[in-house]
């Protein structure tokens, strides 16, 4: 049997599967009958807005039906996500959240305007990216044990770049001053490239951020890659070590993308957007153009990304608190 025939097949088993799903009367028509929309609570060009087109595209293949990308940005993504928790959960709409709209969050703002784990339908986790801990060459530090050395020496006096207050590159920096037991100053810029800008200019000191950005001036040298938050080490950074392997075993942070719904979503809609976005990780195509985005591939069921919610609400609340992170 050929590839197109095997996924032939797959698409006409995924349509019956969906047409055995009937909302409402027994005259109803079978999902999804309309255009699904997939809602990115970031602005357009950013990494979840990339991501979501890729996973739209896929999603409207092995559908049959248009599932277009609605760009919401705002307040650290939860306007877009709010929309959502506020749909009816037909299996019309849905969002690609992240380990910040559905964890993070919950501890910097007062009122999200929706429960990250009470008001969603968890379908699939997506994808996830690791940071790296970069700095200057002019630092003159080469290891991560020297990094926290120094800052030992000199107590409030390193200065961490980041792409804004409650981010990623943000709460590794909080968390660095919490498990290694030093003070540094943090720098929030308004995006990750004017923080970048000024690291190469030794404006600032380090900063935790995603490695693609970073990846050419690794290799020309003007800057220095001491680690990785991920609890392996990256597949593109294979030389460079772990938090935890430069010394503080308990230093990991992920950045993810997952799939949800309205909460009250039938299963069996659940169950069918799950199989296709699965698939989406299956394909050896879609893995490659996923690594050129600098995410690796999650995938696996409702169940695992809920757990995954759940740690990720409880693991920033302590570590917000007591780094006093506030929001803008």
């Amino acid at each position: 049997m050929t590839q197109m025939d095997r996924r032939s097949l797959w698409r006409v088993g995924l349509a019956a599967g969906a047409a055995a799903w009937l909302p409402g009367t027994a005259g109803a028509q079978a999902w999804p009958a309309r255009p699904i929309r997939l809602v990115v609570p970031f602005a357009a060009g950013t990494t979840t807005d990339l991501l979501a087109r890729i996973l739209s595209r896929h999603l409207s293949q092995a559908l049959g039906q248009s599932v277009v990308v609605d760009n919401r940005s705002g307040a650290g993504g939860n306007l877009g996500v709010a929309t959502v928790a506020k749909s009816p959960p037909d299996g019309y709409t849905l969002v690609l959240g992240t380990s910040g709209t559905h964890g993070v969050n919950a501890s910097l703002y007062r009122d999200q305007g929706y429960d990250p784990v009470r008001d969603f339908a968890p379908i699939m986790p997506f994808v996830t990216a690791p940071a790296v801990l970069a700095v200057g060459r002019r630092l003159g530090v080469t290891t991560l044990a020297e990094l926290v050395a120094l800052a030992k020496q000199r107590p409030g006096a390193l200065t961490f770049a980041s792409a804004g207050n409650g981010t990623t590159g943000h709460l590794s920096q909080a968390l660095l001053d919490l498990r290694a037991g030093i003070q540094t100053v943090h720098v929030p810029y308004r995006s990750g490239a004017q923080a970048i800008t000024d690291l190469l200019a030794s404006q600032v000191d380090a900063m935790f951020y995603h490695y693609l950005p970073l990846v050419q001036h690794f290799r020309e040298g003007s800057l220095l890659p001491l680690a990785v938050t991920a609890p392996r080490r990256a597949e593109a950074l294979a030389a460079v070590p772990t938090m935890q392997e430069g010394g503080l075993p308990d230093f990991v942070v992920e950045g993810w993308w997952a799939l949800y719904a309205p909460a009250g979503t039938p299963p069996a809609l659940i169950a069918q957007l799950n199989a296709a976005a699965n698939a989406l990780l299956r394909d050896p195509e879609a893995i490659e153009g996923l690594r050129a985005q600098g995410v690796a591939p999650i995938g696996g069921t409702p169940e695992r990304l809920q757990a995954m919610t759940r740690e990720e609400v409880a693991k920033w609340r302590p570590i917000i608190a007591a780094a006093g992170i506030q929001t803008d």
